[in-house]
């Protein structure tokens, strides 16, 4: 665990934005002030999250919900997610139409990407512990504590304002009607991972947490205060005469300088091993008991589940060279069609530790509910990969190779603590009260983060040695930590009205929230200042982190330096306050009319900043009025929607307008480097970001028939002014990306899906369920950010087609159930092109899941899954030469549930 050493704390700094978003930005903010204030009030930091889909329900309550939602919604059961067999929100939600799944945490809604969707829990906004971004990662809520998802498509005032593709609601189980324990074990693995590579980690690994091995030293922690994060020579040699009064030699100097080196943990030996299977179990209880003393029904219910699985790939990630598109790569590609080309394999070991307490109490018609969430999810990854560089005579053919070896142990966590409550008053007129308060916090820290980059000699072929070049940063060492906090709380009120041919339902409600974030990042290298060979045996070459021993940092010259950019950590702020009205009204349960107004206020500021603030002055000199006004989005606005419904004979037409906004995330608009995950490219966010108003149309045609038969068909298009939209920047050897507004983008399309029973056509309990959409995009870039590129292209992240295609059986017995279940999207791009470089699109991915399910007896569940049956790789190509390729596997798990 890291460390936060300025001497302003996280509580300080975010204080004093949130009491300058509180003030209109910049009146009473006195940056000074907060700089001497000792009181450690912590404040809270919300992440608005999105995704959304659309999923068959094929229990008759699911059916039911959906026809009963005034504006277009989907409702997916457990039963639909354990069908599939996907053991997360984010892999069941890719079975919806209009729906992709990206990085395997993302949804992509009708080619929108994540931020243009938007993800609550149990009604509530809680915060993403994701680095790169502002929505929740999917993939860290398992199924098992999945009661439905909710997916809405199109707006409504009771939703949040920043609404684009659609909405997720993750309902989680709650306390059941009788009593209940059940226990479930797994074991799983894949085609390409059966072998990977390990390293040394703590003891506590298995908990998906450190036990402090990798932690950031106390020396170094007290140094950076002595030194003013500068561990130079002459630094060291000026500071300790200054404390002193007398000479400080520079041997001393450099003895104090390595000293600092090695309390870290550089033991970056790498080995080969043999992957053990993934393997799981999860409990869960629950009961409810009837109290005689007002009458009422206590309950609890509680769940702990643990995952931990190993994947190995086969990886490479290049750049095109210039002029790819129109010479000899076109028909061969060669080595010489790369400016640089790496290429190697990752081994990851995943742990997923879920934890999750929910109390309740019933009286009559009024329920209140407490739930308390612990969501953990690790990666623990080992990267090694070497790196080819024809410009730069760094080829196989020049005798030279330039080698990498990186771990990386991120540990994300989420906690939640919500408080609930329903009433129903029937002696005044039947009015509704529903509230919630919830608190929560996500965290993400990366202890020391490692990277070793030498160069790998040959001769005709064969390996001679490798050694450290006199470069800077030749070994690094990174500190990552981030905390976001989030107080939100909300209220919703309806009032029923009846009349002769009219019902009439009158709502109002607001939410709230407050959210800060504190981002930190440190980095130390290694710069060499002689090369020095590391290995000269190639069967030893994994091994070539194990010489950074206090002997070799001793007899190596090198200087062990901090290397911080002016504003690689940030803090931010952000405060919404929102009411709205509505109002449904049904006219002889035939017309039905929806809409409302949602008033939305929203403050945002975020700042980079280094950790050098060492005095008032420091701190002046960042948090200025001026800078956080620059750094600051404020909105007042209101949103609308309408909705109008015809309620025909097993069918339901619909029409729907909404108007909303989507924002940038606050890490977008610090100028902060980061790596994406999705695209492993290097990313700096923009100031002056700004928003983007969207409007909606929507039509849809609904048809439920006998046996849960049902179809639908929709259209839809949206406009959306200033789309925030990535731009890809091309560097000497590598590309990186950044963010800017376009001047307007629009999505459209068609979807269909149906579910249809062909047990009196093929075979007895035989059914097919599936959706397809087709959509199109366009994106408009000022002349000046288009640049040689073409000003109008498909908007990043958008698939022209998505299918969903399913074959389920369940024997006539009850004994036997199985689904054949087919996914793919089409080409989207990945990132825009720039330069004489075209746009990178990543390619269709067939996805073909078998899932196989027994019930030997009433409380037994027997299931089988196969994943990935067709052995698809994933690939991204840009003027169709290969970007980027990952090694998938087809997957196997074989599980087994008792309920007792």
């Amino acid at each position: 665990m890291k460390t936060k050493t300025s001497n302003f704390k996280l509580s300080q700094l975010s204080l004093g934005l949130m009491l300058a978003l509180s003030a209109g930005i910049t009146s009473g903010f006195a940056p000074g002030a907060y700089a001497a204030e000792e009181d450690e009030q912590e404040l809270a930091m919300e992440e608005v999250v999105a995704v959304a889909t659309r999923l068959q329900g094929s229990a008759t309550a699911v059916i039911e919900e959906r026809k009963q939602q005034a504006f277009v919604a989907d409702i997916m059961g457990a039963e639909q997610i354990s069908r599939t067999g996907d053991s997360d929100a984010a892999s069941a939600l890719r079975r919806v139409t209009g729906l992709t799944l990206v990085d395997g945490k993302f949804i992509y809604i009708r080619g929108l990407g994540e931020r243009y969707s938007s993800t609550r829990l149990n009604g509530a906004n809680v915060p993403s512990p994701d680095l790169t971004r502002n929505v929740i990662p999917l993939d860290i809520f398992p199924s098992s504590i999945i009661s439905s998802l909710s997916v809405q498509k199109a707006y409504s005032p009771d939703m949040p304002a920043a609404f684009g593709g659609g909405n997720v609601d993750i309902r989680t189980k709650t306390i059941p009607d009788d009593f209940f324990f059940d226990i479930e074990m797994d074991i799983g693995g894949d085609s390409a991972s059966s072998k990977g590579y390990s390293y040394s980690g703590g003891s506590d690994d298995w908990l998906g947490t450190d036990d402090g091995t990798r932690g950031l030293p106390g020396a170094i922690d007290v140094a950076f205060d002595r030194y003013k994060a500068d561990f130079s020579l002459d630094n060291i040699i000026t500071t300790e005469e200054k404390i002193s009064g007398q000479d400080f030699s520079a041997a001393d100097a450099r003895a104090i300088n390595k000293s600092l080196a090695k309390s870290l943990n550089n033991n970056q030996d790498i080995s080969n091993k043999s992957l053990e299977p993934d393997m799981g179990f999860s409990i869960a209880t629950g009961n409810s008991f009837d109290e005689s003393y007002f009458g009422g029904t206590l309950g609890f219910m509680a769940a702990l589940s643990y995952d931990n699985g190993w994947t190995h790939s086969e990886q490479t990630s290049g750049k095109i060279s210039g002029g790819a598109a129109s010479n000899d790569c076109q028909e061969t590609v060669t080595l010489e069609c790369y400016d640089r080309l790496d290429t190697g394999a990752k081994t990851t070991n995943e742990i997923k530790l879920n934890g999750i307490l929910n109390l309740g109490y019933q009286l009559g018609d009024h329920k209140v509910s407490l739930s308390n969430m612990l969501l953990r999810n690790t990666d623990d990854e080992v990267e090694v990969f070497t790196t080819a560089q024809p410009d730069n005579e760094l080829t196989m053919a020049d005798g030279k190779l330039s080698r990498t070896h990186k771990t990386k142990f991120e540990e994300r966590e989420l906690i939640v603590t919500q408080l609930l409550g329903q009433h129903t008053f029937n002696n005044f007129y039947g009015l509704g009260i529903d509230w919630q308060y919830t608190n929560s916090t996500a965290t993400t820290d990366i202890p020391n983060e490692t990277e070793l980059k030498v160069q790998d000699v040959f001769y005709n072929g064969v390996y001679q040695y490798s050694e450290a070049l006199e470069v800077t940063n030749v070994s690094t060492h990174g500190f990552v930590e981030m905390e976001d906090e989030v107080e939100s709380y909300g209220w919703n009120a309806s009032l029923p009205l009846f009349f002769s041919d009219f019902e009439i339902e009158l709502k109002a409600g607001g939410d709230f929230l407050e959210k800060n974030r504190d981002y930190r990042t440190d980095v130390f290298g290694f710069n060499f200042n002689e090369a020095v060979v590391l290995n000269t045996n190639e069967d030893n070459v994994l091994n070539i982190g194990g010489a950074f021993t206090d002997e070799f940092i001793d007899n190596t010259d090198f200087d062990f330096v901090f290397n911080e950019p002016k504003t690689d950590d940030y803090v931010a702020a952000q405060l919404i306050d929102a009411y709205y009205g509505s109002f449904d009204v049904i006219y002889d349960q035939k017309w039905r009319v929806s809409g409302g107004l949602r008033w939305e206020d929203f403050r945002q500021t975020s700042l980079a900043f280094s950790r050098q603030i060492y005095s008032i002055t420091d701190f002046n000199e960042i948090f200025t009025p001026e800078n956080i006004e620059n750094s600051s989005i404020v909105e007042d606005d209101i949103f609308t929607a309408l909705a109008l419904t015809y309620l025909g004979e097993g069918s339901q037409y619909r029409l729907s307008y909404g108007e909303t906004i989507v924002r940038p995330d606050m890490r977008e608009v610090s100028p902060v480097e980061f790596i994406d995950p999705i695209t492993d490219l290097k990313t700096v966010g923009t100031v002056g970001l700004k928003s983007s108003p969207v409007k909606h149309y929507d039509a849809r045609w609904e048809y439920y028939g006998d046996n849960g038969n049902n179809f639908s068909l929709a259209a839809f298009y949206k406009d959306i002014q200033d789309p925030i939209e990535t731009k890809l920047l091309v560097g000497d050897d590598s590309y990186s990306l950044t963010y800017l507004n376009g001047e307007e983008a629009k999505v459209y399309g068609v979807e269909a899906e149906w579910l249809y029973d062909l047990s009196g056509l093929v075979l007895d309990g035989l059914f097919s369920s599936g959706n397809i959409t087709l959509s199109d995009s366009e994106t408009v870039l000022a002349a000046e950010d288009a640049g040689t590129q073409s000003q109008k292209r498909r908007m990043t992240g958008h698939s022209e087609y998505v299918v969903n295609f399913q074959l389920g059986y369940d024997s006539a017995d009850g004994n036997h159930s199985g689904s054949l279940v087919y996914n793919v999207f089409g080409e989207r791009i990945l990132a825009a092109g720039a330069g004489d470089r075209g746009d990178a699109f990543e390619q269709p991915f067939h996805s073909l899941d078998l899932v196989y399910t027994y019930y030997p007896s009433y409380s037994g569940t027997l299931k089988l899954k196969v994943q990935n049956l067709l052995g698809e790789d994933m690939e991204v190509l840009q003027d169709n030469i290969k970007v980027k390729t990952r090694e998938i596997g087809t997957g196997f798990s074989i599980s087994y549930k008792h309920s007792f």
